[in-house]
């Protein structure tokens, strides 16, 4: 494919790296830095981004735009993107269910604008082992512009929805499962058990408290971006036909880590299991949990 701009919104880390992957393929990669916090001012400049200014002329200059933004934060980013003027071909690479990918994709097409569904499977694609999914009408287009760099990228098939589908399946067991863990964790500490469960885990499997624990550290920096994911996913799993309150609930999980928000370093497994119990001491609703039979507290 011929030499292209190509514009990102908004260059966070994974943004970054996808950026990064059309520059390593031929391309040039434009920003609009109007409103960006200076951390992603200064992200985008280390990675040599050309900088539009506005979102208008981002869609002035460029044919192709990817939208790599928080889920929840997707279709209010499309919307920004079709009063800015731009016509051209948009790939939503973001965590969505795929009822709102099909659901954004009439509402472009119906503006003019071509639409692809994309989902990325893996962390930022600085090294091999992480795939752009791309399904619709143009998903092949998009695909012939990574030529180069580690991303995988892998066209799904023509229709809008499938991509993030196959996004909102693999992410319900990756992280809903590192959310189950980490509830499963806060419970048995609460219950003073925490101690007795590793034991009985490892000897089931060898290591397994050790990674189980390290999961839970690991997500925490992030948890915040998960909690839409979860919403995401329990949104599909009814569109489905099943219950999506396990994801529901996992929402909620990340929610009480969300202060940890990019934190430079995992905290202590003790500090995350606090936030999470101590969060716990109070219902949505405003009440106390009920006393636990036969414990005193």
């Amino acid at each position: 494919m011929e030499r292209q701009r190509i514009g990102i919104v908004h260059p966070g880390e994974m943004g970054a790296s996808v950026a990064a992957n059309l520059q390593q393929s031929g391309h040039i990669v434009v920003w609009a830095s109007e409103g960006r916090s200076s951390a992603t001012i200064a992200r985008a400049a280390a990675h040599g981004l050309q900088d539009a200014g506005t979102l208008v002329q981002l869609c002035v200059q460029c044919a192709i735009i990817i939208s790599v933004c928080p889920p929840h934060a997707a279709e209010a980013v499309a919307h920004d993107v079709l009063a800015a003027g731009f016509r051209g071909l948009y790939v939503d690479a973001n965590a969505i269910a795929p009822q709102r990918a099909v659901r954004m994709s009439a509402a472009m097409e119906g503006a003019g604008v071509s639409f692809v569904d994309g989902g990325i499977i893996g962390g930022p694609a600085w090294r091999p082992g992480t795939t752009l999914y791309l399904a619709g009408p143009r998903a092949a287009d998009v695909a012939a512009c990574f030529t180069d760099g580690p991303l995988a990228v892998r066209v799904l098939g023509s229709e809008a929805g499938a991509a993030s589908a196959l996004k909102m399946c693999y992410a319900a067991y990756s992280k809903g499962t590192t959310a189950l863990l980490a509830a499963i964790l806060a419970t048995a500490e609460r219950l003073a058990v925490r101690e007795a469960l590793a034991a009985q885990w490892d000897q089931d499997g060898p290591a397994f408290t050790a990674q189980a624990e390290r999961r839970v550290q690991q997500a925490t920096a992030k948890a915040w971006r998960f909690v839409g994911e979860m919403e995401e996913i329990a949104a599909t799993f009814r569109s489905a036909g099943l219950p999506g309150e396990f994801h529901q609930a996992a929402a909620e999980i990340y929610a009480r880590l969300g202060h940890f928000k990019d934190a430079p370093a995992p905290p202590p497994l003790a500090d995350v299991l606090a936030a999470l119990v101590q969060h716990g001491d109070t219902r949505r609703d405003g009440t106390a949990p009920p006393a636990l039979e036969g414990r005193s507290s």
